[in-house]
């Protein structure tokens, strides 16, 4: 069971990781923009309200669609998307069902999705 503590040590655990200082995101610099690659999801409770965030579940990006839709068919109590997040290279993670050791995994190939090449050859080299 993994919780946003497991998430903040982990992902500044990895090469030019910052927090997002206004909510619970984490993004690494490319090419002159932070790109994101974890963050809570912001859930619509109500229909009528604005979304609110959910800090049970972080959305992070993965390689492409197939990785995706392999990780979505691989355990649903997991991993879930939604409609927001249709056509878009990311999935939601429903921390209380994952380990620590698979989120390390998780928010690792994310940070590799964001970060920049040289940044994510130096750290391959160092591991």
């Amino acid at each position: 069971m993994a919780d946003q503590d497991d998430v903040r040590r982990l992902a500044l655990a990895l090469p030019e990781v910052t927090e997002s200082a206004d909510r619970f995101a984490f993004s690494v610099p490319n090419k002159g923009k932070d790109k994101g690659f974890a963050w809570t999801w912001n859930e619509r409770v109500d229909p009528k309200k604005p979304k609110v965030p959910n800090p049970e579940v972080l959305a992070v990006p993965v390689a492409g669609e197939a990785a995706k839709q392999e990780l979505l068919a691989a355990d649903p109590a997991k991993f879930f998307t939604e409609p927001h997040y249709n056509g878009f290279p990311a999935i939601l993670v429903r921390l209380p069902a994952i380990d620590p050791t698979e989120l390390a995994e998780l928010l690792t190939e994310a940070w590799r999705c964001q970060a920049p090449k040289p940044l994510t050859k130096q750290y391959e080299a160092d591991h």
